[in-house]
């Protein structure tokens, strides 16, 4: 769908770049704040494909299914737990309070509470495009019905 327009194709794609393989998050961490933007957003696409990349960087199993059904997980790390919590903060409020802010930037650094944010917000915009776009998974059921 981002082919359609190339002015935000080549920019969106190399901020994808530098969040993917460049960003101060270990994997987990990465995934984890992917999942809670897919799970708020309810993105099949994403969903499909970083659950399996959360759970190949060592996220609990039954913390992704929690997240998946919108509970509250279990079986998260700590550092694990301070990202979720961050990111279901801001997608459900727009903000974080001060607990969670100073939780992430003790774990992250305030250069990771940034990347932290710009995660969330690059996959919010691909939701969003990819809800517009109502691309359906290949073969699969959404993980939301």
């Amino acid at each position: 769908m981002l082919l359609n327009s190339p002015g935000v194709f080549g920019p969106a794609q190399a901020l994808g770049a530098y969040l993917r393989f460049d960003n101060a998050l270990p994997a987990n961490l990465r995934e984890l704040a992917i999942l809670v933007t897919a799970r708020h957003w309810r993105q099949d696409y994403e969903w499909t494909v970083h659950s399996r990349l959360a759970l190949d960087s060592g996220v609990d199993a039954q913390a992704i299914l929690a997240i998946a059904a919108d509970t509250e997980p279990v079986g998260l790390s700590r550092s694990e737990t301070i990202v979720h919590a961050f990111c279901r903060q801001l997608h459900r409020s727009t903000t974080v309070d001060d607990a969670a802010y100073a939780d992430a930037e003790q774990l992250l650094g305030q250069a990771g509470v940034v990347d932290l944010c710009a995660i969330c917000g690059y996959y919010a915009m691909l939701a969003m495009v990819m809800n517009v776009a109502r691309n359906p998974l290949p073969g699969e059921q959404s993980p939301f019905t």
